[in-house]
């Protein structure tokens, strides 16, 4: 959907001076895209993942000092921002999804069609891996991330074949969990839902990688260091992230008057405009060309006003300055 981000990030960034803060570098195809569309913008770009930063440093070279990598979690943009000594940025753009660098290669553990170490971890120096979290949660504790966070149907069933087969010999590779994901889950649904391995890998690399935490404090912040005018563009591939940057939005877009006071005050007014109604989803074109897009949703909001109470704080005590 990068053809229809640079068009609803347009108005935020077709000036002189403007700064665009890519959260989610990856392999710098969105990076691209804005640098060669705004010809005046900078771009920061924030990865966690050391060579993905190498390789779209390598590949935006040729825009100079326009191109900015940071080695950083896309929670900490608000401190990346200061550090850079700006005010405030003009867009900020968040691809929640796993990069083609990750999925390709085998190494890294997140592909479930090959056998590889099963690491997930996009920053490979620090962590815990996905063969520590088979290895040492309870049934409990994976029946819980399967079914939150990879909405897996038969996630106790999976729980306890996980625990009855690492007493035997602790998991290690994708191609064991595979193959046990294969005799566990019934033949039907492996035939009606597709590989039986995806929505377990979804899972393991939320968990491994905190996603749905650092996506929560990330909005936040994010939103906090937008400027007047500026939008922020965020495509998920979870209906859990999705959820998250909905209730973020609809709270900056929502008047926070107390019930019964006749004016609203220019401190209880909406902070953010919402530029999509609803999720968007891409074309039929694009997800033929690029299956790993079916499942993206879009939303985009504006920045209306500034507030002097940073976002978190308002969302978590219901929108109070």
């Amino acid at each position: 959907m990068r053809d229809r981000i640079l068009e609803l990030l347009t108005p935020a960034l077709d000036k002189p001076g403007a700064v665009h803060v890519d959260a989610t570098l990856g392999m710098g195809g969105h990076a691209e895209g804005v640098l060669e569309r705004f010809p005046e913008c900078v771009v920061v770009g924030i990865d966690r993942d050391r060579e993905a930063l190498a390789l779209s440093a390598e590949r935006l070279a040729r825009f100079g000092d326009r191109f900015r990598p940071v080695h950083a979690v896309y929670d900490e943009i608000k401190a990346v921002v200061a550090d850079l000594d700006l005010p405030a940025v003009d867009g900020i753009l968040f691809d929640l999804g796993v990069s083609s660098l990750q999925l390709d290669e085998a190494d890294r553990g997140f592909a479930y069609r090959v056998d590889a170490p099963l690491d997930m971890r996009m920053d490979q120096s620090t962590g815990r891996t996905a063969a520590d979290v088979l290895n040492t949660y309870s049934v409990e504790d994976l029946t819980r991330i399967l079914r939150d966070y990879g909405e897996e149907r038969f996630a106790r069933k999976i729980a306890r074949a996980i625990v009855h087969d690492r007493e035997i010999e602790p998991y290690t590779s994708s191609a064991r969990l595979v193959e046990m994901l294969r005799r566990v889950i019934p033949a039907a649904s492996q035939r009606q839902s597709g590989h039986p391995a995806k929505r377990t890998f979804q899972a393991l690399r939320i968990e491994v990688n905190d996603e749905l935490e650092v996506w929560r404090r990330a909005i936040d912040e994010a939103i906090d260091v937008l400027a007047v005018g500026g939008r922020i563009a965020v495509l998920s591939y979870h209906s859990l992230e999705d959820r998250a940057t909905k209730q973020a939005f609809a709270a900056g877009a929502t008047s926070s008057t107390p019930p019964g006071l006749p004016v609203e005050l220019p401190e209880h007014a909406a902070y953010l405009s919402l530029v999509t109604r609803g999720a968007e989803a891409p074309g039929d074109d694009e997800v033929t060309t690029n299956p790993r897009a079916a499942s993206a949703r879009l939303r985009v909001a504006e920045r209306v006003r500034a507030t002097s109470t940073p976002s978190a704080s308002r969302t978590r005590k219901g929108h109070t300055r």
